[in-house]
């Protein structure tokens, strides 16, 4: 039975060899995903789902799991910055456990404190983006940098497990 996990190297140690993993900053109107490598190094923007009923959003992510032989998500959590849990963590939450009851699929929240604001700040100073291109990207590129930031973690574990 597929459930959320407790942390992302949980999530890793129920992972089958190969399989990737598919990280979602999910907000109020679209889905930003990103896909990691199948050695879970690097982390990629894919795409943005723009958010309309729960089952046209579970049936696009299903797609994507089965197109990209995903093995577990990682799911921004979007805690505030004293730590606490608002609104917007029971939401996410409560969309992380529909999708994984509907899809079978393992999955592992990871704070996502500051990562819209981090890779907005990229998209303006450094890419130079116009507001319009950087509204298209920042969804996906947020679920990048969350992915990213778990990916980097489970180096990090297993560096300490050896």
């Amino acid at each position: 039975m597929a459930t959320v996990l407790e942390s992302v190297a949980e999530l890793k140690a129920g992972l089958v060899p190969g399989s990737r993993l598919l990280g979602l900053d999910v907000g109020a109107k679209t889905i930003g995903l990103a896909l990691s490598d199948d050695g879970l190094l690097i982390a990629s923007p894919l795409e943005t789902i723009r958010r309309t009923r729960f089952a046209k959003d579970l049936a696009a992510l299903g797609a994507i799991v089965a197109e990209h032989g995903v093995g577990g998500l990682v799911i921004g959590l979007p805690v505030q910055m004293d730590g606490s849990e608002g609104r917007r963590c029971q939401s996410v939450r409560q969309f992380a456990a529909n999708v994984v009851e509907a899809l079978g699929i393992d999955a592992a929240f990871w704070d996502e404190r500051l990562s819209t604001a981090a890779v907005e700040r990229v998209l303006v100073k450094e890419a130079d983006l116009s507001r319009r291109r950087r509204a298209e990207l920042v969804d996906k590129a947020a679920a990048a940098y969350i992915m990213q930031g778990a990916l980097d973690s489970l180096g990090s574990y297993r560096l300490g497990s050896k």
